[in-house]
C-alpha cells in the first residue's frame, strides 16, 4: 500500500526547514570566504589553512545545493496538491 502524502503543513515546514538550513550554510560559506580572504591579504598566511578552507567551501556548497533541492521538491509537491 503506497504511503499517503504528508499533510500540507508538514511539507511547508520541510520547505522552511530546508531554506533555513541553506541560509545557515550560506552564513558559514561567507565566514569561510572571509577567513580565506584574510589569509590571502595578510603576511604569513597558512597555505595549509587555505587548503582546508577551500575544502570546507566545497563541502558547504554541496550541502547548500542539497538543501535547496529539497526545498524545491517540497515546494513543487505542495503546489501539486
Amino acid at each position: 500500500m503506497p504511503a499517503l502524502p504528508a499533510p500540507r503543513a508538514e511539507r511547508s515546514v520541510s520547505t522552511d526547514e530546508s531554506l533555513t538550513r541553506a541560509e545557515e550554510l550560506l552564513a558559514r560559506v561567507e565566514a569561510a570566504r572571509a577567513e580565506l580572504e584574510q589569509l590571502s591579504t595578510g603576511e604569513g598566511g597558512s597555505p595549509e589553512r587555505a587548503i582546508e578552507l577551500l575544502g570546507e567551501l566545497s563541502e558547504l556548497a554541496k550541502a547548500v545545493e542539497e538543501e535547496l533541492t529539497k526545498a524545491q521538491r517540497a515546494a513543487e509537491a505542495d503546489a501539486q496538491s
